[in-house]
């Protein structure tokens, strides 16, 4: 007895098969399947079957499906594949035999240990695409499900198809590529890839005048739909084309049968487009962290043979300006050797604070990833996620290497979608800082004043944006003695670290427009809940928000996610002492002058000069630089 994923959930012993009828155990055992082996939480286990509006007996409930899908199995004399009840959740056990979604992915990987042998992987790849029976869990009634999980598998079957057709023009087979390419190409417009493999096997098959007339249909549609052109190996393809190149299969090494006549060029934005996918550049005087450098480089090197579907994620979430951009590009440049595919950066947000168009990102990174060499792992840093929505996308173009997403948010959402693992950045360590301070201004100013450089580092919370203000005020000021920055700086002000020439390295910037991205509950409920102290609960911060317990509790939890506030529930929510500084100075902020415009632009999210409220009086305001 095995069970079909791979179309509509099924059923199937010998040449008998049960199609199974769309009920909430189908939800179940879907769910359960599409993580076969590993704990599938009841959480998710009832989201996938409910949604988000879960009824108030979804636990129970749960239970009851579960034993009605045992009831099926017994029933249809299923004994390999079990269901288990462990802490947290329910496993079902299942193997390349009994499930085919692990059939597939066995030999597809089977297929990708014989590049040596092109025919033999070839017949690999067919055999694991005859698996593929009809359209995804079509009797399965389940939102979350066909959002989160039917993308990722469709992506599966895409790249495997993409395969073997560069086998097939390897070959030198165009014609039998023609007839995927024809139902492909239609089923999915937008893949360029499948274009450029189209157009090439009508080419080299003497159909010059076809393949110029589907080059000008997709280009025709990707500037209607999505605004671009053509990727640079597409238009390369079309002059080749004009000019009569000969297009000669790839050589033997060539895995994916490219052609050879084809250069390659780097990727370029639209005229139009900002470039937000660029090459990763080294972090200067990168210091401390060496647990988190640790961890992060633990979880990029891992050995990802055997990971089926995307690429190893990890995401690095924490405060604004806690330095998780510099995390990952630092860790990105340390592990060159091990992703010769390359590293780029992808800006996910924009000096507004403003999430970028998905669909620009999207195809900047396809264009970027679109002539590196199939089979070379690449890095991606995803940096600024807004949410998880801006990630899913890019996670779905790159097939292979990893990716690093940093956000301010956590992200729960998507590593329970999308599985990966999770660092949180907190401030420095005191030693950490204390190496800051003695790796920017020299160990000989340090040490003459030990206690003085103890001072600065608290008064900057060991926050690591304020003390690359503070280290940079320090190095243009080599006659100032740390004493007198120390009592400059003072214990609360917070509004003091800013570098008049840099306005993206500033505190109140940076933490006033990371507050402008806020709901108006949050960003107005943040001060109040700051007030209380280095710590609190929903019982304390309640009566300051003027709010229930429970509606204090979500509220404390969604500034939580937000990176404003740390941990929570069993234990209090915390406040890092440079945010706590920060909100008591807004407080205390002077009175606008009179010329100061009373109505703020609530569309604009940068910064006012006088007031320095998180919104904007100014229509334009210089490009923060880059973050720390």
């Amino acid at each position: 007895m095995r069970f079909q994923l791979l179309g509509p959930l099924s059923l199937h012993d010998g040449p008998e098969s049960v199609v199974l009828q769309p009920a909430k155990p189908t939800v179940l055992l879907t769910a359960l399947l599409l993580h076969a082996n590993s704990v599938v939480s009841a959480d998710y286990l009832q989201r996938a079957i409910w949604g988000e509006e879960q009824p108030a007996t979804a636990k129970a409930a749960l239970q009851t499906c579960v034993l009605r899908l045992r009831r099926l199995f017994t029933k249809h004399g299923v004994t390999e594949t079990p269901i288990e009840a462990v802490p947290g959740g329910y496993r079902i056990t299942a193997g390349p035999h009994t499930l085919d979604l692990i059939g597939f992915r066995e030999r597809v990987r089977r297929a990708a240990a014989l590049t040596h042998d092109p025919q033999a992987e070839l017949a690999a790849l067919r055999d694991a695409l005859a698996l593929w029976q009809g359209p995804l869990l079509a009797n399965v009634r389940s939102d979350l499900l066909h959002r989160d999980e039917v993308p990722r598998l469709a992506e599966e079957r895409l790249r495997a198809v993409e395969r073997l057709c560069g086998l097939h023009l390897r070959l030198g087979r165009c014609g039998e590529a023609l007839g995927d390419l024809w139902e492909v190409t239609r089923a999915h417009p937008g893949h360029e890839r499948f274009h450029e493999q189209l157009v090439e096997a009508l080419y080299r098959t003497g159909r010059q005048a076809e393949a110029l007339a589907e080059y000008r249909r997709v280009k025709e549609y990707l500037l209607q739909e999505l605004g671009v052109d053509p990727g640079a190996a597409l238009q390369r393809l079309e002059l080749a084309i004009l000019r009569g190149d000969t297009l000669d299969a790839g050589p033997a090494g060539e895995e994916d049968g490219r052609p050879a006549a084809l250069p390659e060029a780097p990727a370029a934005p639209g005229p139009e487009e900002p470039g937000l996918v660029t090459p990763l550049t080294p972090v200067p005087d990168f210091t401390g962290r060496a647990a988190e450098v640790a961890a992060l480089t633990a979880h990029l090197t891992a050995d990802t043979a055997h990971r089926p579907g995307g690429p190893l994620t990890v995401v690095l979430s924490g405060a604004p300006g806690i330095g998780k951009s510099a995390l990952a590009r630092h860790v990105a440049t340390q592990l060159a050797d091990r992703f010769p595919g390359g590293r780029l950066l992808i800006r996910l947000t924009g000096p507004d604070g403003r999430p970028h168009d998905p669909q620009t990102v999207a195809g900047q990174l396809t264009r970027a990833l679109a002539d590196r060499p199939p089979g070379s792992p690449t890095l991606l840093v995803l940096d600024d996620a807004a949410g998880a929505d801006q990630v899913r996308p890019l996670l779905a173009a790159c097939t292979g290497g990893a990716v690093v997403v940093t956000s301010r948010r956590g992200l729960a959402g998507l590593v329970a979608t999308h599985g990966g693992r999770v660092v949180r950045l907190g401030p420095f360590r005191p030693a950490e800082s204390h190496t800051l301070l003695r790796s920017v201004l020299g160990a000989e100013r340090v040490d003459a004043e030990p206690d003085e450089a103890r001072r600065i580092a608290e008064g900057c919370g060991h926050h690591p944006l304020a003390l690359r203000i503070m280290t940079a005020r320090l190095l243009t000021r080599p006659g100032l003695g740390l004493a007198d920055s120390a009592r400059w700086l003072g214990p609360d002000q917070a509004g003091r670290l800013a570098l008049t020439d840099a306005p993206g390295l500033s505190v109140p910037e940076v933490l006033g427009e990371a507050l402008a991205r806020l709901d108006p509950p949050l960003a107005d409920a943040f001060p109040r809940v700051a007030a209380l102290g280095p710590a609190c609960g929903a019982e304390e911060a309640a009566p300051a928000l003027g709010l229930g317990e429970a509606e204090t509790e979500q509220l404390l939890d969604r500034l939580a996610d937000a990176g404003f506030l740390e941990e929570g529930p069993p234990g209090p929510y915390r406040t890092l002492p440079l945010l706590r500084a920060w909100a008591r100075g807004r407080g205390r902020a002077p009175t606008a002058p009179a010329s100061h415009p009373q109505a703020p632009d609530p569309a604009h999210t940068g910064r006012c000069p006088h007031c320095r409220t998180a919104r904007a009086h100014r229509p334009e305001l210089p490009r923060p630089a880059e973050k720390v």
